[in-house]
């Protein structure tokens, strides 16, 4: 912020005495021709007024932004202003910010300051709409005189920077954390026997145990019914692949789809390594873009959270047939691919549906999508126009389709989740369990 002395400006409430003042001027120059003399004059005294009243507001002697360098997409924040002048009695304070317009709608952000002693201080809460880096670029400060009729006024350059990372709330959540302590993925990995197709021991067989696991080799040497006990496999490769295209970058209840779809990605990639398993991220759009390598420890769950906020939001359509067969090409054993995606034309449907068919011969593959609530309420609405009509046909037909896509994926093996983009993260968790306990990965 530029120092020194800061211009003097009226403010509103001298405009507004200003234009006041004018039908009275008219009125005593129709009236008393010989007093015009006294408009002239109360102007000058009204502009003395502005400059004397902004030159009791003070001058500016110290100015700090607190900026939060880091904040999570779709997290509430503060960005706060410390303002110290010296001398005078300043009535009112006001600070904007220009800033990236993912921080604050329109790029603009505007905090009213409040005296604390000698010192003015004021905050103001922001939420990040998309990931990457946010610039703060520039500051104006203004402050009041005692009259309210004049202020003075600084403006300056800053350069501030906050970074919007993956929102990993759910990681952090109270019932996930103990989910883990409780389940078999927990702090202590515990065995739990009775599932899975990994071999664990043999017990004596009780009623109420699966038949098909009686080992009748060993009960016939220890004339003795023994059962097979298993337990979940462990370091399966789990790939989180995501279309970075246009579909997924539209926004749903003020954030992108891509955004919702890699915090449930987090949360469940952490599950995964804490149970063992090692879990990579693919992002793709008109070609491939990340890639990470497998991650088998929990510890470096950062850098799954790192190469997530580098996926770009792109306008093109996605190229599932490139991307998906260099995703296959890089595999090299069997791996469950969770695909996060979404369709708007049925070209592009059929497309992704013969890459995905590609996959399924040799990987287990998950398809994640999210319920479209705009396109059920355009479907739900009651018939009152013609245009609600049209609306409503268009969107039932929009599900259709969808429903069409989804069946078909399901019918070539794929496992599909859909649901609302509120509990999309919950339906993925339960279903990469239920397929890591079935055993189809290893």
């Amino acid at each position: 912020m530029r120092r020194g002395i800061a211009p003097i400006v009226p403010t509103v409430r001298a405009a507004v005495l200003l234009v006041l003042a004018a039908p009275v001027a008219l009125v005593i120059g129709a009236t008393r021709p010989d007093a015009w003399v006294i408009a002239p004059f109360a102007g000058l005294v009204l502009l003395a007024l502005v400059v004397i009243d902004a030159l009791l507001a003070g001058r500016l002697e110290d100015l700090r932004l607190a900026v939060p360098g880091d904040i999570e997409v779709g997290a509430s924040e503060a960005m706060g202003a410390h303002v110290r002048l010296s001398g005078g009695r300043p009535s009112a304070m006001q600070l904007a910010l220009a800033c990236d317009p993912r921080l604050a709608p329109g790029g603009r952000m505007t905090l009213d300051l409040q005296r604390q002693t000698d010192d003015w201080q004021g905050s103001a809460r922001f939420s990040a709409t998309r990931r990457g880096t946010g610039q703060v670029s520039r500051t104006w400060l203004r402050w009041t005189g005692p009259l309210g009729l004049g202020a003075r006024q600084l403006e300056g350059d800053v350069d501030e920077a906050v970074r919007v990372w993956p929102n990993i709330a759910a990681v952090r959540s109270p019932a996930l954390q103990t989910f883990l302590k409780d389940a078999q993925f927990g702090l202590i990995a515990r065995r739990i026997r009775g599932e899975g197709t990994q071999f664990e021991a043999l017990a004596e067989y009780e009623p109420g145990m699966d038949r098909r696991r009686i080992d009748w080799k060993a009960s016939a040497k220890h004339v003795h019914l023994y059962a097979k006990e298993y337990e979940t496999e462990r370091n399966n490769q789990i790939v989180f692949a995501f279309d970075c295209g246009q579909a997924m970058c539209e926004p749903i209840q003020g954030m992108p789809r891509l955004d919702r779809a890699v915090s449930a990605a987090l949360a469940t990639a952490y599950v995964a390594l804490r149970g063992g398993d090692r879990v990579s991220l693919f992002g793709f759009a008109g070609h491939p873009e990340v890639q990470t390598p497998f991650i088998a420890a929990s510890g470096e769950f950062y850098r799954l959270q790192r190469a997530a906020a580098e996926l770009e939001y792109r306008t093109e359509e996605p190229n599932f047939t490139l991307a998906l067969a260099t995703l296959a090409g890089r595999l090299q054993r069997r791996s469950l691919i969770v695909v996060f995606s979404d369709f708007s034309d049925p070209t592009n449907a059929e497309l992704m549906i013969e890459s995905i068919s590609r996959l399924v011969s040799r990987h287990v593959v998950l398809f994640v999508t999210m319920a479209d609530d705009e396109l059920e309420t355009m479907s739900a609405a009651a018939p009152d126009d013609l245009e609600t009509l049209s609306e409503a046909v268009s969107a039932d037909l929009l599900l259709r389709q969808r429903a069409l896509v989804t069946g078909r994926l399901r019918q070539i093996g794929v496992d599909v989740v859909e649901a609302p983009f509120d509990r999309i993260g919950t339906r993925l968790l339960d279903a990469y369990l239920s397929i890591k306990r079935s055993g189809a990965i290893g």
